[in-house]
């Protein structure tokens, strides 16, 4: 039999007094429609079945009087979210994979466009009459600061992104998974330890003897009455905070290197100075000078080692530094991938030249002859070129013997019809006359080209690689976790890991094996007294 109840409830009206009975307010009970259907069986049935269906209507608010704020308007929930949602697509992995390659692009152009030249080179290189590409052309480079790309804006605001990925991985991922891994986490259910990744169990062992077993193996082992929970590797599960912090000291460091970096070079004769400060320039608005800028450096001698055939292979720079007070500080020879590092200075050797020939004329002198690099049809070869007047300086038509070098070696003269008239080595004391004069070469001065740099980059960059070589290896740790549960006599043992998970299963099959069985007294007397 069922019944449908439909009950109209009147209104009612409550009198509600406070504790000080100053104020008394009405509450008003607006009837609320609804439906119980009921069905009633008889007692032979021996069960009552009931059903409650209310209607939708909203609930009246309890007050007139409700502020409507208490209840915050829904852009304020917004704006709490908004952090997460902006956390959750920066930490976006195919986001961070986007920015990585966009970086080595930007990279990759990086090496095909010449950095550092003047914008008449981009001018003509890359013309509007002809772009690469259709469409590239010099206009694109200097916009975009792509003469200078590894401190250009794109360059470095795609840094500054990857980083804040970076971070945000770290913070949304990384450090809850270490969390949760640092946990201690008992089992109590011997259905949920046979659901993990391995699972088996030893009909006749103890759980303390497990432990043991596991401790030799290892792994951190926590005893809670029946219950065993063992882990081992969790240095693996901080090892891509690691990584990450490794990518950010290789951000940093590049960053450093592009805006901070100081760069001048030099070519400076035998037996002349310099001043540090006056040949660097900084490279961006982090660069800052130190005290180190105000050393002078002294060429006290430039020398070069050749080979059989007559060829350079080595040159070298025989350097002195001197304090402001002009005390020496440190002295060094230099050469090509040996250089000099003073005060986060250091000074490279890589190039050289020729910058006089010492003569005597008749005795006369010595005279010191600037020596001119000359243009030569291709190759990479080098020779340079003076000029020695036997005539009047001042005359029209100055006539003189020729003189022309490749190296340190030796000086080819040739006489006033431009006629080979010898060689002679530079302090061989072996005159030779020239159109009726004796020409006697005394010396060849050498000029040392040297390139000047300061990187407070560098050392950041080599920890980042560092660390990120260091932090790649223990990633590949496995972090591997086991429960057990004593059960009787008997114990269930579960388990799983993040890596290697085929090892993982043999390695916990040969320690269950070493797990001693328990032997019940009562078998062990009546086996002995049989």
């Amino acid at each position: 039999m069922e019944t449908l109840l439909k009950p109209s409830l009147p209104r009612i009206t409550l009198s509600l007094k406070s504790q000080s009975q100053s104020q008394s307010h009405l509450l008003h009970l607006r009837p609320l429609p609804f439906i119980i259907s009921c069905k009633l069986r008889t007692s032979q049935d021996g069960n009552i079945s009931k059903k409650i269906m209310l209607s939708e209507v909203a609930p009246p608010p309890l007050s007139e009087n409700a502020s409507p704020e208490k209840n915050p308007p829904r852009r304020t929930t917004m704006l709490q979210r908004f952090p997460k949602r902006v956390l959750t697509v920066l930490s976006n992995l195919g986001l961070a994979i986007g920015e990585m390659s966009t970086i080595a692009a930007l990279m990759a152009l990086g090496t095909f466009i010449e950095q550092g030249e003047a914008p008449d080179f981009y001018m003509q290189k890359y013309p509007e009459d002809n772009p690469v590409l259709g469409f590239f052309t010099w206009k694109w480079i200097l916009t975009l600061g792509f003469d200078h790309m590894f401190s250009s804006p794109v360059f470095l605001g795609m840094l500054i992104l990857l980083a804040t990925s970076l971070m945000a991985c770290t913070y949304t991922t990384q450090i809850p998974i270490v969390k949760v891994a640092r946990r201690w986490s008992f089992l109590s259910s011997s259905e949920t330890i046979r659901k993990q990744e391995f699972s088996d169990s030893l009909p006749r062992a103890s759980v303390k003897d497990l432990g043991v077993i596991l401790m030799g193996a290892g792994y951190e082992v926590f005893v809670k009455g029946p219950a065993l929970y063992a882990f081992k590797g969790l240095a693996g599960r901080f090892a891509p905070i690691g990584v990450h912090f490794a990518m950010l000291l290789i951000m940093v460091g590049g960053t450093l290197s592009a805006e901070g970096s100081f760069k001048g070079s030099v070519t400076v004769p035998q037996g002349l100075n310099f001043v540090v400060g006056d040949v660097l320039g900084p490279n961006g608005f982090l660069s800052k000078p130190t005290e180190a800028f105000n050393t002078e450096v002294h060429v006290n001698k430039f020398y070069m080692d050749y080979y059989d055939s007559g060829e350079v292979s080595q040159f070298h720079t025989d350097l002195s530094l001197y304090d402001i007070d002009g005390k020496e500080i440190l002295r060094k020879t230099i050469s090509v991938n040996d250089p000099l590092r003073y005060g986060g200075i250091t000074i490279y050797q890589t190039d050289w030249s020729i910058s006089a020939l010492q003569v005597l004329k008749d005795g006369e002198g010595p005279f010191n002859l600037a020596m001119a690099p000359l243009q030569l049809n291709g190759g990479d070869k080098k020779l340079f070129g003076t000029f020695l007047p036997v005539d009047d300086p001042d005359s029209a038509k100055v006539k003189g013997i020729s003189m022309l070098a490749r190296d340190l070696q030796s000086v080819v003269l040739y006489d006033q019809e431009g006629k080979f008239a010898g060689v002679r080595r530079p302090n061989s004391k072996l005159p030779i006359e020239i159109d009726g004069k004796n020409i006697e070469v005394l010396d060849a001065i050498g000029s040392s080209g040297l390139d000047l740099k300061t990187d407070p980059g560098v050392p950041v960059v080599y920890a980042g690689f560092g660390a990120l070589m260091l932090t790649t290896c223990i990633s590949l740790l496995s972090h591997s976790q086991i429960w057990a549960l004593q059960d009787g006599t008997t114990v269930i043992i579960g388990g799983k890991t993040n890596r290697a998970k085929p090892e993982f299963s043999s390695e916990v099959n040969r320690l269950l094996d070493r797990v001693p069985e328990i032997v019940e007294a009562s078998s062990s007397s009546a086996t002995s007294g049989g």
